[in-house]
């Protein structure tokens, strides 16, 4: 760990192009998840569509929004401190909102039949049942950190704003994909159970909080940056991602359904495929996801 604050000297912010760019972008997202919502109730008024769900996907978008603006980005470029709190953001916080906002489901309420009949196959397809295995999310999610972070990675990014972005892409996607393993409403067939998910949620909890703890230590660290800087991105990734965690486990209570015999599940998928046949006319139920 190094002792000189003024080796800390990550890419800026950019200009106020960069900025915007990824803020639009949001807005345009958030836009077209309102307007499919609004034809969600359309097409069904009984059913609708939850206003929870709305409301947590664009919470999502707005986590994700701060992290890119002041005095969120500016910091993060500046401080290890604020690196870390904007890997928490997009990471993990922006990740399990928006996933509880059940995009999937939407789309596929949403969709003309024969799109929502291919876009069911996709999540049944094997290559997504390997995407989808908590093993494959879980490394991606966390193991990553690792790589990132002990190992001279993080310095040879340092200056580089395309790889800036491209590894808060990575940050948002395996931090999606690794919500919706674990606790995701959406429709998944391939997802296990209940207890192998508490297995690997516990799996995370313990990997995050060696690796914050060896940060704290400067164990094998690869980041250059003051001990204060270090010990306080560490506090922050330990405490952070415990809430963040926390949160992810009450969302895995909150979407659990009661486990269902070999012969429940087959009827389950039947209905499931019947819904995606008959989405013009209602709401599709399909997987664990159940009813919004």
């Amino acid at each position: 760990m190094s002792s000189h604050p003024a080796e800390q000297h990550h890419a800026g912010p950019g200009t106020l192009l960069d900025v915007m760019l990824p803020v639009t972008a949001l807005l345009a997202l958030g836009s077209l998840y309102l307007l499919l919502a609004a034809v969600a109730r359309h097409r069904n008024p009984v059913a609708g569509w939850s206003r929870w769900r709305t409301g947590w996907f664009l919470t999502g978008l707005g986590l994700l929004a701060l992290a890119q603006l002041p005095p969120v980005a500016p910091l993060a470029h500046e401080d290890f401190r604020g690196h870390m709190l904007q890997h928490l953001l997009v990471g993990m916080y922006a990740p399990l909102a928006l996933v509880l906002g059940a995009p999937v489901t939407l789309l596929l309420r949403t969709l003309p039949t024969d799109r929502a009949r291919k876009l069911s196959g996709i999540l049944r397809s094997r290559p997504l049942r390997v995407i989808m295995h908590p093993a494959l999310a879980l490394v991606l999610s966390v193991g990553t950190l690792g790589a990132l972070y002990f190992t001279p990675l993080y310095e040879a990014m340092d200056g580089q704003m395309l790889w800036h972005q491209i590894l808060h892409a990575h940050f948002l996607l395996s931090g999606c994909l690794f919500a919706w393993v674990i606790a995701g409403p959406d429709p998944a067939p391939a997802r296990p159970g209940v207890p192998t998910r508490l297995v690997v949620l516990g799996i995370a909890i313990a990997a995050h909080a060696i690796l914050a703890q060896m940060m704290y230590a400067g164990l094998y660290l690869g980041v250059r940056a003051s001990a204060e800087q270090i010990q306080g991105g560490a506090e922050i990734m330990y405490y952070g991602g415990d809430i963040g965690e926390l949160l992810l486990a009450a969302a895995l209570v909150a979407t659990w359904r009661p486990t269902r015999t070999k012969r429940q599940t087959r009827c389950a998928a039947t209905r499931w495929r019947s819904g995606v046949r008959a989405i013009s006319r209602g709401p599709v139920v399909g997987g664990r996801g159940g009813r919004s």
